[in-house]
């Protein structure tokens, strides 16, 4: 059993707890979980994605997932990064770039430019049935053919729109 802690509207924690539930949640208004996801990207300005398993939807998407309880959202990613890849990656590799605040969760993002050679990735099968690096214009073509996860839509635009200026930082 695993359970993901609840935080206010300002993302303060509750002190409760929640199960996860993979079916969803119906959380009280003013009540949020938390998620993480993260971008990786090559030099090829290429991101690798992934093809989910079918227990999870068989759609593309980036690495990530809820943040437990107890977890900062730093620990959270490189935790999903381990579990779903098969990879370590250092904290101090990543970049925060996001939260967003939605209906019912924050999602925190993440950027971490890195070239990784995907036969030596370990895919976590319960999740992941295979990775692929694909170029912007791809991402956008399963974004309009619907191919891609909603709830990485805001976030891939938003690290376009903001890429410039998230490469300066340190």
């Amino acid at each position: 059993m695993e359970y993901l802690d609840l935080y206010d509207e300002n993302k303060k924690l509750t002190g409760k707890k929640i199960l996860r539930n993979k079916k969803g949640y119906n959380l009280e208004k003013g009540t949020y979980i938390n998620i993480v996801v993260v971008y990786i990207e090559n030099n090829e300005g290429k991101f690798l994605i992934q093809k989910t398993s079918k227990e999870k939807g068989s759609i593309w998407a980036t690495t990530g997932g809820h943040v437990k309880s107890g977890q900062t959202c730093d620990e959270s990613i490189i935790e999903e990064i381990k579990e779903e890849l098969g990879i370590y990656i250092n904290i101090n590799e990543l970049k925060h770039i996001m939260i967003d605040k939605r209906e019912f969760a924050f999602q925190d993002v993440y950027y971490l430019k890195k070239d990784i050679n995907v036969n030596d990735l370990t895919l976590q099968n319960e999740e992941v049935e295979f990775v692929k690096w694909l170029s912007v214009e791809e991402i956008n073509k399963l974004i309009d053919n619907d191919e891609f996860r909603i709830g990485n839509i805001k976030s891939f635009k938003y690290l376009l729109d903001n890429k410039e200026n998230i490469c300066k930082k340190n």
